[in-house]
């Protein structure tokens, strides 16, 4: 049941509101689904070439045509192409570009044309009927996300961003002619401010998603439209976020907000600013169309679902991700926990509790589940592991060491320079607390993450080994030194901003860095990685676990051949529970205390 079923994503009503296209991927292949906006049988319209899987740092997959025939998506060989909305055979209508494949595609309001970016770098104009080599309009920033016409098809907004910043620490919002003509503006955004997400209404008016009160909040011109102490958005990790909607009439925005990591919704009046609730829940992938809303909602006992809204009421749920039989379980839901950090700040996390204990005695042994990013979160959304360790009586935290998101940009922010020790200590000290107040089994705590969170469980292991029964890493980062010379591009000068800038901060690269301290790691280790992961190497996994080896620690290293950063097939998913099981019955639940 955990393994299979399927993933949704970026939920897109047709310009008429009449019928809404998702992406799903199936088996680790991605496909481009059309349903009736109510309800009814699902078409698949997509073959071969497929729309790109739904997967870590994917996004901006596919765009309506504004006569709602058709729809241009981005595909796996790196172009875009056009299919028919009642399926068919494809036409390629923008080959993939010498620098990289395009992603992201927005059809112009006359249908003539799309934007789209080349290698998350360039923005670019091409005409759909492929008569014309497309036209670049973004200038000399390093990454650019997101473009979008104003409603008269004249201008072309984007998000952009220069390194070493990435685009949680500074962005802007550009404008530009749609003809080619003139000089990108900055309309939004700059040093020290985070941005994102621009859209225009049907009046021209731009709103977009800024930090710079504090918080990311919905902004309409230069002030914000709803200022609060939540976050409307996630950080831009990738393409073709959708965190709110305009009205059809441009007098109302439906938005997203993120309290701690819970998740609920709201429409505001744009004229008024008043606000009203909109159901809970973490909702994504906002489209308005018509008199119909459609998002992606998913929670804590809510499997993922695409779910559309007739006049603003009357909830149907349109297309399901996880398999059935979930609900039977009656998973509780997650505690808001707080604790204090070394230097006395709060530290924030949500603590799943079980209906029983694995053990059979209170407190329950407890798995500390650590985001990756590391600035990220892991909302109260639907996890379909998660099911599976509570139902074996396992305790799971989710703690949001400082650095993660959903807490504002100065807790965020507060990892600068400090990733390997500020994330470590956070962790180490929600551990001491999940004892002292009970959470968990101070005997049996297990620190488990993936990417970064897997960084900061080798690092805790090494430095606070007291805490940890044994350790569960998933492709996390082992050498600094490495991943700074091997990690893709997206994250090329990520360790500038929350390492340091290399060669001053080397002796950080080398003390931060687990396989360095492995000498350190006593309790027994599990480490999972796919052989074809472009953002952590497979290199990294295999370092570490050579090192234990030759120390005569009890480390396993399961390689996953062509899994990337994160699983697409099922099977992979299934060995993976039955190892991470196996390893937590051998390794901590057998021995008495």
């Amino acid at each position: 049941m955990c393994a299979y079923g399927r993933t949704l994503a970026e939920p897109r009503l047709s310009p008429d509101g009449e019928r809404i296209a998702f992406l799903a991927n199936v088996g680790g292949r991605g496909q481009l689904v059309v349903v009736d906006s109510m309800g009814g049988p699902e078409l698949v319209v997509t073959s071969d070439p497929g729309p790109k899987p739904a997967a870590a740092y994917g996004g901006g997959a596919f765009d309506w045509t504004p006569d709602g025939d058709g729809l241009v998506y981005a595909a796996t060989d790196g172009a875009l192409w056009f299919v028919a909305a009642t399926g068919g055979k494809p036409r390629c209508v923008v080959p993939k570009q010498p620098d990289g494949p395009i992603a992201a595609p927005a059809v112009s309001p006359d249908g003539t044309r799309v934007a789209f970016v080349v290698e998350q770098h360039h923005v670019g104009i091409a005409l759909l009927d492929g008569s014309a080599w497309p036209m670049r309009r973004s200038t000399t920033a390093d990454f650019c996300f997101d473009p979008v016409w104003s409603p008269a098809g004249d201008a072309v907004a984007w998000h952009e961003w220069n390194v070493p910043d990435m685009p949680w620490d500074a962005g802007r919002i550009m404008l530009a002619s749609a003809d080619g003509t003139g000089t990108p503006i900055v309309v939004a955004g700059g040093d020290g401010v985070s941005v994102q997400q621009p859209r225009f209404s049907s009046d021209g008016t731009l709103a977009y998603l800024s930090d710079e009160t504090g918080f990311l909040n919905l902004w309409v011109g230069d002030k914000p439209l709803v200022e609060e102490d939540a976050e409307h958005g996630d950080p831009s990790w990738g393409l073709g976020q959708r965190a709110y909607a305009w009205s059809p009439a441009g007098d109302r925005i439906v938005c997203s907000r993120n309290r701690d990591g819970f998740g609920d919704a709201f429409i505001v009046d744009v004229a008024a600013g008043t606000v009203r609730d909109f159901g809970n829940g973490v909702h994504g992938g906002w489209t308005w169309r018509g008199h119909r809303i459609a998002a992606i909602r998913s929670g804590a006992r809510t499997p993922t679902q695409i779910v559309t809204w007739e006049r603003e009421a009357n909830r149907t749920t349109i297309a399901r991700g996880p398999l059935g039989g979930f609900e039977a379980l009656d998973l509780p839901e997650p505690e808001l926990v707080e604790w204090q950090g070394d230097d006395g700040e709060t530290v924030y996390g949500r603590l799943h509790r079980p209906t029983r204990s694995a053990t059979g005695n209170d407190p329950s042994p407890l798995i500390v589940w650590i985001h990756g990013g590391p600035t990220g979160q892991t909302q109260v959304v639907w996890n379909n592991r998660l099911p599976f360790f509570l139902e074996r009586g396992w305790a799971v935290l989710f703690p949001d060491h400082r650095g993660s998101t959903g807490h504002g940009r100065a807790y965020t922010q507060a990892m600068a320079g400090r990733w390997g020790e500020l994330d470590v200590s956070d962790c180490a000290a929600g551990m001491r607390a999940a004892a002292a107040q009970g959470w968990g089994d101070a005997r049996r705590m297990v620190p488990m993450g993936g990417s970064a969170g897997g960084f900061t469980v080798l690092n805790l292991m090494a430095h606070h080994p007291e805490l940890c029964a044994a350790g569960i890493d998933l492709y996390g980062v082992t050498d600094l030194f490495d991943l700074d010379e091997t990690t893709h591009r997206f994250e090329k000068h990520y360790l500038h901003s929350i390492v340091g800038p290399l060669p001053d901060t080397a002796d950080r690269f080398r003390d931060r860095s687990p396989v360095n301290v492995a000498e350190r790691i006593s309790s027994p280790l599990l480490i999972l990685q796919g052989d074809t992961d472009p953002v952590v190497p497979i290199a990294q996994s295999r370092a570490i676990a050579q090192r234990l080896q030759a120390l005569g620690r009890i480390v396993e290293l399961r390689e996953y051949e062509g899994e990337g950063h994160g699983w697409l097939r099922p099977e992979t998913t299934i060995d993976e529970l039955e190892r991470v099981d196996s390893f937590l019955r051998r390794h901590v639940l057998r021995w008495r205390t």
